[in-house]
């Protein structure tokens, strides 16, 4: 690979042939065409201090391009001196984009606690908790207001942005960005592959996965999104998987992506800081990014990053005692109870975050897929095989054939259709959005060394075809016994009943149903529940350690490696949060956490225009990048210097050959250049002798 940087004098700027090679193909001029086949086509220009570009130029008839004879045989060569004066506009702006030290890396300086934002999130942290913990009716009441307005009024940005995001994170990663590598030209990946999609695969989706699994595909299967299909149909099984696919593989994946890859791209690559504002610096510039602006931006993703952590953390903890219950281990999991596991859970992931993602991440991250590995296979097999089996390649079908209706639904679509988007599809990408600074930032942290297709394709593709399996043995093993049990088959119960309209599944527990209505001995049965909570418990424990890191270097000035003191605070702070909140909520402690939950979702609405915004900055970003101006200007230059060639032998088929030009050589262009001679030279054969042909 190429790499920009100064030659001897300072002045000069290589390109290799892997800059040129991809040009060579199409360039006409006067009806002739370029071969890029033969000879091999390598280039090694040299830039002068006077930006004259030598380049050789061999000719072959149409016999000899066919015949392909040995390079001894063929007939003299035509080198020119191509004058790169500065009256062409287009290359010197290409050189100037070479030199401009916005493209170099250069260390972030700046450390230590960002005060301003540590204390400003920090009092209104306290503040929230404070009124959820003295009127948690109220905090609901104002959230739920702020929520319906919200979905109510801006459903159609979110609707419209995921599918963007999506799509320019496809087009990044298709176009020459994709060869763009996250770091030093020469760096490469810091965690294995498997290690790297499971830390990712875990803080991305971790417990939702497992919160969700079973209850949204059947609930779906038995009722669908208005205007679709009837519930509890043959059809309704396609719909309901194609629509559960559709809210938690590519969309929001995409999400995470875009702030991972400005984050990984700017710190990495350009040497900025781990900061969410730090990726708007192409577009406002450095004084505007670590100024006010930029700290509001960091206070409200740290606040994104506290209080979703928290509401996961909360919603965690009663799923685990769900599992308890289910398990038989207590007839009643109190508030009380609740709290000692938050407690437990919070002492676990701090101990996780302070050990560092070399050490516990990653390993937490790696046990975490096992277990998740062994739940799936005793399902797969345990539930109906053949059924889930068929579920795979049904849902990826459904996915596709209904994904330009489900990305296009809208209020517009009729007033249930509009109320069924704010409870899922809405939900779920202002839930992403405001999910993404902190998963986001995390999978850059973990990114360093990939190039950007890399990077676009574990972040996209990889989780989605997990998250796609996962769904198909949870939630198809789920609608494959609720449908036998509809049918009456055997002795299968029903997992659900519709109730007043709706289908009557609690999301805490239907997870722990499924495993109970396996053909499992109830030892077996017991020991996969609670085998099921710890992977719950460690699910979590992946995510929530990866939040505090980030929450931490959010406010130290975006260091990578934020001090232990500030993981533990953030870390204490997320378990203090979910547990006054489930304390406040008394005998129903979910419903004190959904204002705190609503609060989140809300912070979204800024953080999609915020992120349509960082979508034109990292646009900015890639397109200046050394590899890509390289890539430009090596196009530029090839097809003006293969325009005068072939003006000089019109009509002519042709090949091209290039040489690295002798030291002398390159000397007496420049004294020509200096001498201010402006007019192309053919070199003479013995000229071309003196350079070595690289093949």
């Amino acid at each position: 690979m190429s790499e920009v940087g100064a030659a001897d004098s300072g002045s000069e700027f290589c390109l290799n042939s892997e800059d040129f090679s991809t040009h060579l193909m199409g360039i006409r001029r006067n009806g002739s065409i370029l071969d890029p086949a033969f000879p091999t086509a390598c280039l090694c220009p040299v830039l002068t201090p006077s930006c004259r570009l030598r380049i050789t130029m061999q000719y072959l008839n149409r016999k000899e391009r066919r015949s392909r004879p040995p390079a001894g045989s063929l007939r003299p060569t035509y080198s020119a001196s191509i004058p790169m004066s500065s009256d062409n506009t287009k290359t010197q702006e290409l050189i100037e984009h070479l030199k401009n030290p916005t493209t170099k890396l250069r260390p972030f300086k700046r450390e230590g606690l960002d005060k301003m934002v540590f204390f400003t999130a920090g009092i209104l942290a306290v503040a929230f908790v404070a009124w959820g913990f003295i009127s948690p009716d109220s905090l609901g009441t104002v959230a739920g207001t702020l929520l319906t307005g919200v979905m109510d009024n801006f459903g159609w940005l979110f609707v419209i942005a995921a599918t963007i995001f999506t799509i320019f994170v496809i087009v990044v990663a298709l176009k020459k960005f994709g060869r763009i590598p996250l770091g030093k030209d020469d760096e490469t990946p810091e965690f294995k592959t498997s290690s790297w999609i499971a830390m990712m695969f875990a803080t991305g989706m971790g417990i939702g996965l497992v919160f969700s699994a079973v209850g949204e595909p059947l609930f779906f299967y038995m009722s669908p999104p208005p205007a679709t299909v009837d519930g509890s149909s043959a059809e309704a099984m396609g719909t309901s998987m194609g629509t559960t696919l559709f809210h938690w593989t590519l969309y929001p994946w995409a999400m995470y992506a875009i702030v991972g890859l400005g984050i990984a791209y700017g710190s990495f690559r350009l040497g900025r800081s781990q900061l969410f504002s730090s990726m708007f610096t192409s577009l406002f510039g450095e004084r505007a990014v670590n100024g006010v602006g930029g700290k509001v931006i960091n206070v409200m993703a740290i606040l994104a990053t506290l209080f979703g952590s928290a509401c996961s953390l909360g919603l965690g903890a009663i799923q685990i005692g769900g599992g308890i219950e289910s398990a038989g281990l207590m007839s009643t999991v109190t508030s009380p109870v609740l709290v000692i596991i938050i407690a437990i859970l919070t002492a676990a992931f701090v101990a996780s975050a302070v050990s560092g993602v070399e050490k516990g991440i990653q390993w937490l991250s790696n046990i975490n897929m096992v277990l998740a590995l062994i739940v799936a296979l005793i399902v797969f097999i345990g539930g109906p095989t053949l059924f889930i089996l068929n579920v795979i390649p049904s849902s990826i079908g459904s996915f596709i054939q209904d994904l330009p209706q489900m990305a296009s639904r809208t209020a517009a679509n009729g007033p249930d259709v509009n109320g069924w988007l704010s409870s899922w599809t809405v939900f779920y990408w202002a839930w992403w959005v405001s999910w993404s600074p902190f998963v986001g930032l995390f999978i850059a942290r973990i990114s360093r060394g990939r190039t950007v297709r890399q990077f676009v394709t574990g972040v996209l593709i990889v989780p989605s075809v997990v998250s796609t399996i996962w769904f198909a043995v949870f939630g198809g093993g789920a609608i494959g016994i609720q449908e036998r049990a509809e049918r009456g088959e055997g002795t299968v119960k029903a997992l659900a009943k519709i109730v007043d309209g709706e289908p009557d599944i609690n999301m805490d527990t239907i997870l722990f149903d499924l495993l109970g209505a396996l053909p499992l001995p109830n030892l077996i049965a017991i020991i996969l529940m609670i085998v099921t909570v710890i992977l719950i418990a460690i699910f979590f424990v992946t995510g929530a350690d990866s939040a505090s890191i980030v929450m931490g270097t959010l406010s130290a000035n975006g260091v990578q490696e934020p001090g232990k003191g500030l993981v533990i605070f953030w870390g204490t702070a997320t378990g203090a949060v979910a547990a006054v909140m489930l304390l406040a909520g008394g005998s129903d402690p979910a419903e004190a956490l959904e204002g705190l939950k609503n609060v989140t979702i809300v912070s979204a609405l800024p953080f999609v225009l915020v992120m349509l915004l960082l979508c034109v900055a990292l646009w900015r970003d890639l397109s200046r990048d050394p590899l890509i101006i390289q890539g430009q200007l090596a196009s530029h230059i090839l097809e003006q210097s293969v325009a005068t060639a072939v003006d000089e032998h019109n009509g002519e088929v042709f090949g091209l050959e290039t040489s690295e030009l002798p030291a002398d050589v390159i000397a007496a262009d420049n004294e020509d250049a200096e001498s201010g001679s402006s007019e192309l030279s053919d070199l003479n054969d013995a000229d071309h002798e003196h350079g070595d042909t690289i093949r």
